[in-house]
């Protein structure tokens, strides 16, 4: 599922292409939504909230959308528009001015709702990490009162919204914490830290298309455990290990050095693991996907 510093650059080049434009074609292939026409209107704003987008248009409705595991909004020259997009089995809503159209693909989720009702949708969501509304200590706060372990707990977007795999485990391999260690036990001190690197990991991750913890942006060099199960931690040489953390029919996969993160997590049984891509470790991945099917649902 991307991560919100993906999610807001979608929503950024959306507003762009968009905002100030009238709809000349609209097109929404989503079942409750098939009526729905929104020629005429003009886009008011594109914005983000956690990992979800908004799109704002007159008329005061907004066209809510989450592309969660697969989805994706693709931008393209209306004039030069090529005929095989509206034909393709994968798009879910198309949105067109004079100049440009939006392309939503394989989306997740949308819905068509009334400004003022955004929060049916996104009111769930604790303070954003890339919004207006940031506030750590809300999100401080909101960790200290989770009973469950600390990685787990920074994937719940009631906390704070916008984090995923990628950032949680760069974040806590950064601080050499546990993932699975109980958030409420780790102290104030601590969650202050975990939520302001995560903040400068996230924030920095949204000016740049290419996401790195490393500071590099050559391939395979962008991550110390993410992404890297069965190779060597960058900062000790142990083998770096991915297990499944939370509640069961909702895991999802953590990446950690057990040396600099203090062992071995609960739900990992130490056989050796396969480098991420080999023939193995796609084989624990079909299984994992099939374990943690509803958290793709987040």
């Amino acid at each position: 599922m991307p991560e919100g510093d993906t999610v807001w650059r979608t929503a950024h080049r959306l507003d762009q292409a968009l905002a100030g434009r009238e709809v000349v074609e609209s097109d929404l292939r989503w079942p409750t939504l098939a009526t729905a026409d929104l020629r005429g209107r003009r886009t008011l704003e594109v914005v983000s909230r956690g990992k979800h987008i908004l799109h704002r248009l007159e008329g005061g409705l907004t066209l809510h959308s989450h592309l969660r595991m697969e989805g994706q909004w693709r931008i393209e020259p209306t004039p030069r528009l090529k005929p095989g997009w509206r034909r393709s089995p994968h798009l879910r809503a198309l949105l067109a001015t004079a100049d440009w159209t939006a392309l939503g693909l394989r989306l997740g989720m949308l819905d068509l709702v009334e400004t003022s009702r955004e929060a049916d949708l996104v009111g769930h969501l604790g303070p954003d990490l890339l919004g207006d509304d940031w506030d750590p200590d809300r999100a401080v706060d909101h960790l200290a009162a989770s009973a469950v372990p600390i990685g787990e707990a920074l994937l719940d977007q009631r906390n704070l919204a916008g984090l995923g795999t990628l950032w949680t485990a760069e974040t806590l391999f950064a601080l050499r914490l546990h993932p699975w260690a109980d958030a409420s036990t780790l102290g104030r001190p601590s969650l202050e830290e975990v939520v302001d690197r995560a903040h400068r990991l996230i924030d920095a991750g949204r000016r740049d298309a290419v996401q790195s913890a490393t500071g590099s942006l050559a391939k395979g060099e962008t991550t110390y455990v993410h992404g890297r199960s069965g190779r060597p931690c960058r900062r000790c040489g142990t083998t770096v290990r991915v297990a499944l953390i939370g509640p069961a029919t909702r895991e999802r996969t953590m990446f950690y050095c057990p040396t600099c993160q203090g062992g071995l997590g609960p739900t990992d049984d130490g056989r050796p693991q396969a480098p991420l891509g080999s023939e193995t470790s796609r084989e624990a991945g079909r299984g994992r996907r099939g374990r943690g099917e509803a958290a793709r649902q987040r």
